[in-house]
């Protein structure tokens, strides 16, 4: 998720049920009035359920994005969109880049492929190197270098040629001089003197430099094209064309090649902050997962990056939190569970209610506010508490429930009754969905003491489908709990219109558990009957904690 500077994410528990992500919805589009100047975005941390997408269908809603995990990324945070330069560009003009960009690095491409990086200190160096009057043959610098780096003109010659062999020479003597020291093949800078420039010329000179805009006369450019002699003027003297002109190397030549630390825009910063402690350097390339290059990005920035900011509705626990939450910063947590585990670094804003929805709690929200769902957020929230009351039948319904449900019913142009027996009847559909899917498409995990227990519950009108559903089981669940280092797995098969759970288990301490806690022997077949249980959070689990915490 590429997230704006000031950016929140509203997001459910693992196992999202209808709850957890319309309220995710709901919450971020009030956020969305009430704080325009902040992006806030739904998003979930786990697979929709089949009850789930046909409310979302319903309303034609996309799901919220998936997030596996919220440590913070280098794609989330702020990528310098700094652009590559090419091997043969001058030093010269590699370090006006970095002055006009405000950088200490440049990456080197070729398209999106990283070649290298070129840094103020490799620039430093190479004009420490003005005395290796070679190093322009050694860099293999293009004309146009020198043309660009002396702001000079070509008189002769081909600016696309590159310099292959030769030293630089300042011909500051007389032709009886130069001819001393002058070798095939070198770069000479010249005055305006023509016995001097013949002489270069004649001595077989690759090119000279005509300095302080002097003309060159026809004599002079005739022999040069005979002899293959390029010619450049420029308007600098010759203290100044000496100075700059290896400057015009190209910055391949210079550039660091080899043991380049790059990271890319998947990795994490937690991952990030300890390779950046042990090196030194200041800005660092990015690459995407193809590995092109995309940009940069600055060691004080990334050192100082905060968390992903959330806002977690419809948990509290870390258990059921999604990965990462510990590296977050958490400002809000909208909740209708037990108090649990969830720990924040400072104060935030905790709203927490005895109803049966968090949907009802974000309803409440919105009046207070003064404002009304519009239609398609007000069907979110009812389905959510449609499915966590079961239309009204769970004990954990309150009267504000059913006055939130039915008012959003209406706002939504909704039948209640209609609306939730198709929404119950997708949610127990088999069709399509393997063992796995069926058992934690809603799924939550709990630890009391030195016991850590998960519970899953299917709720239906569909009582042929809910006996299929535990045929199913008698195999999948053997050996799940050691398979996800828990000690005990229950599922929770619940019959909405009788109002009573077939809970299966499994667990090598789950029978003598969970006969403890409900005062009763398990069926023959391995299963409890509870008539009158429908809710995992107010009945089941609450007769779970006290049987273990009875034990201790």
């Amino acid at each position: 998720m590429n997230e704006p500077k000031n950016a929140v994410t509203v997001i459910g528990h693992k196992n999202p049920d209808t709850d957890s992500i319309c309220s995710a919805i709901a919450y971020a589009n009030l956020k969305k009035k009430l704080d325009p100047g902040t992006e806030y975005t739904a998003a979930r941390a786990g697979r929709v359920n089949q009850e789930t997408r046909y409310v979302l269908d319903y309303f034609g809603l996309e799901a919220p994005e998936y997030l596996s995990d919220v440590r913070t990324q280098i794609r989330d945070i702020q990528i310098r969109s700094v652009e590559g330069i090419s091997r043969d560009t001058s030093l010269k003009k590699a370090w006006e880049r970095m002055k006009g960009a405000n950088a200490v690095t440049l990456p080197v491409t070729r398209g999106k492929e990283l070649e290298g990086i070129i840094t103020i200190k490799d620039i430093v160096n190479a004009y420490m190197e003005v005395y290796d009057r070679e190093i322009l043959a050694l860099a293999r610098t293009p004309y146009g270098n020198l043309l660009e780096t002396l702001e000079g003109e070509m008189l002769m010659g081909d600016p696309k040629a590159v310099i292959g062999k030769g030293k630089i020479i300042v011909g500051a003597g007389s032709a009886d001089v130069l001819e001393e020291y002058i070798q095939p093949h070198d770069i000479v800078i010249l005055s305006n003197r023509s016995d001097a420039q013949f002489c270069a010329i004649e001595m077989g000179a690759d090119c000279i430099i005509v300095c302080n805009g002097a003309s060159v006369s026809r004599t002079t450019r005739a022999m040069a094209q005979k002899s293959g002699c390029s010619i450049i003027s420029t308007k600098h003297d010759s203290y100044s064309a000496a100075r700059l002109i290896n400057q015009s190397a190209p910055v391949g030549h210079f550039m660091k090649k080899e043991g380049i630390v790059t990271f890319k825009s998947e990795s994490y910063i937690d991952d990030v902050k300890k390779v950046m402690a042990e090196k030194r350097h200041r800005d660092f390339p990015v690459l995407d997962r193809q590995g092109r290059y995309t940009g940069m990005i600055s060691r004080r920035f990334v050192l100082n990056t905060k968390g992903k900011k959330l806002i977690l509705v419809d948990h509290n626990e870390k258990g059921q939190a999604v990965e990462g939450i510990g590296e977050a910063e958490i400002l809000e947590i909208i909740d209708h569970h037990r108090l649990a585990s969830i720990e924040t670094m400072a104060p935030v804003f905790f709203r927490n209610q005895p109803v049966g929805c968090t949907a009802t709690i974000i309803y409440q929200m919105y009046r207070e506010a003064g404002l009304s769902p519009d239609p398609t957020t007000s069907g979110l929230l009812c389905a959510a508490i449609l499915s966590d009351t079961l239309l009204f039948r769970s004990p954990t319904c309150t009267a504000e429930d059913r006055w939130a449900g039915e008012s959003l019913a209406k706002i939504a142009g909704i039948d209640l009754e209609a609306f939730a027996g198709d929404m119950f009847r997708a949610g127990s559909s088999l069709s399509g969905k393997s063992a796995e899917e069926i058992f934690f498409q809603d799924f939550k995990t709990f630890t009391v003491g030195k016991v850590s227990f998960g519970v899953g519950q299917i709720s239906s009108l569909d009582k042929k489908g809910l006996a299929e559903i535990s045929e199913m089981m008698d195999a999948y669940m053997k050996g799940l709990s050691r398979e996800r280092g828990l000690d005990m797995v229950c599922l929770m098969l619940t019959d909405i219109i009788d109002q009573k759970t077939e809970l299966l288990f499994e667990g090598e301490q789950a029978e003598e558990i969970l006969c403890r806690c409900f005062g009763k022997e398990a069926l023959k077949g391995g299963a409890f009957s509870l008539p009158g249980v429908v809710s995992r959070k107010k009945q089941l689990i609450p007769s779970i904690i006290s049987g273990l915490q009875d034990t201790e």
